[in-house]
């Protein structure tokens, strides 16, 4: 019998990281629709939503800069896997009090800011980890694969979500969601971190957060396409988290709908990541850039409504062309900066790309009653579009183009040390 060789590039730490992502992600993509459901379950409305939503990214908002600079500081993988632990806890909380029939807005709020916390602490250390785990030609392959497999459990997780949302309730998803993030955190525990140079004392919490934002203003095609995605996120989180379930309660016949419409995004993804393994532009956040026009169209849909099968197509669409700008931002970031300092990178990347969302979801709710829901969803997508053009002007977002990769010599963990060539800064 002949066997599949494992690829240079895919190491221990990547395969770990894999494999506990296609867990988190079976569990969360259903627990975002349940934690929705669940407000709606107990007398909820749209403001409420918001708020429970809110509630999720504000502390995500506020610790995700401390939480950069704690994952350039120590191990990443242990802040990894105290963030799982975090989660695990307030999800399984979350869940007893929604089976029990006991969960009141401020629990919902409460629990979900606990999970946002978690999530701050947790991301830029991922994504340092992840980037730091793959090295050479091969990168945006990688990031394809993971991206897919990651993806792929969220086609899953969306789907299943839904429909046992329809068949036992949201508490279960919930329970579900607390098991995944034990059993993820566990996998984070054997990541390997001796081949990682270790990093010269600094000055201090505020110095590192300082050294971070020089990197991070340095580059004008990083803060401005950061500057774009504060708006889009902002835009998409309030109509996937308030008025995506409502749409799907008023006009598509509930949780079922919507979470397959969450599917098709999901497939879209998958399909992008498949797309992605084979092509490698040259101008990486040009094409990047160009492909975040088509996430409007979730918008446009939900504001119409379309029915199932119209909403489904607009997110598949949609979810084709993030994920072709998320490989070509993550290739770009992994050539562009140093490894040192790719965690608190990433947390001014998710803390500016985050920093709108509190605020749009909880005045999704009041904005519905102001203008209509379909009047707001219609003016989101026009925003998306215009901040999408205006990033365009920026010429480094037109000009950045790939460089190749030196050959490199595998690592301890089998996945290779970045060239020198890919973790030095633009100059």
């Amino acid at each position: 019998m002949t066997l599949v060789r494992r690829p240079d590039w895919a190491g221990r730490n990547y395969l770990l990281l894999t494999a506990a992502a296609i867990v988190t992600n079976l569990g969360t993509h259903g627990a975002l629709i349940a934690a929705a459901f669940a407000v709606i379950q107990s007398g909820g409305d749209g403001g409420d939503v918001g708020l429970v939503a809110m509630a999720r990214t504000l502390p995500l908002v506020l610790f995700l800069l401390i939480g950069g600079a704690i994952a350039d500081r120590v191990p990443r993988h242990r802040v990894m896997v105290a963030a799982n632990a975090l989660n695990c806890v307030s999800q399984a909380v979350f869940a007893v009090l929604v089976l029990t029939d006991e969960a009141r807005l401020w629990h919902m709020m409460l629990l979900t800011a606990l999970c946002g916390t978690g999530q701050a602490f947790f991301s830029p250390a991922a994504e340092g980890m992840l980037m730091s785990s793959v090295s050479g030609e091969q990168v945006s392959r990688a990031f394809a694969l993971f991206r897919m497999s990651m993806h792929g459990a969220g086609i899953g997780g969306a789907a299943l979500g839904g429909a046992l949302i329809t068949a036992f309730g949201p508490g279960w998803v919930l329970a579900i969601d607390a098991a995944a993030f034990a059993v993820a955190g566990g996998l984070r525990a054997f990541l390997d971190v001796r081949h990682m140079p270790e990093r010269a004392p600094g000055g201090g919490l505020l110095a590192d957060l300082r050294e971070g934002w020089d990197e991070f203003v340095g580059r004008p095609w990083l803060w401005s396409i950061v500057a774009q995605f504060s708006v889009v996120v902002a835009l998409v989180g309030a109509a996937e988290s308030v008025y995506g379930p409502l749409v799907a309660r008023d006009a598509l016949g509930g949780a079922r709908p919507w979470g397959l419409a969450l599917a098709a995004f999901g497939v879209g993804t998958l399909c992008g990541a498949v797309l992605m393994i084979r092509w490698k532009p040259r101008r990486l956040l040009l094409v990047g850039t160009l492909c975040v026009f088509p996430i409007a169209l979730p918008s446009a849909a939900l504001a119409v409504p379309l029915d199932v099968v119209g909403l489904s197509a607009a997110m598949f669409v949609s979810g084709v062309a993030i994920e072709v700008f998320g490989v070509s931002w993550m290739t770009a970031m992994h050539q562009e900066i140093p490894e040192e300092k790719l965690s608190r990178v990433a947390a001014y990347d998710w803390f500016g790309s985050t920093a709108m969302l509190p605020l749009s979801t909880a005045l999704a709710g009041p904005a519905e009653a102001a203008f209509g829901r379909g009047t707001a969803l219609w003016g989101s997508a026009v925003i998306i579009v215009v901040a999408t053009a205006l990033v365009l002007l920026v010429p480094d977002v037109r000009n950045l183009t790939r460089r190749p990769a030196k050959p490199v010599a595998a690592g301890s963990d089998g996945a290779g040390v970045r060239s020198e060539e890919a973790a030095a800064p633009r100059p």
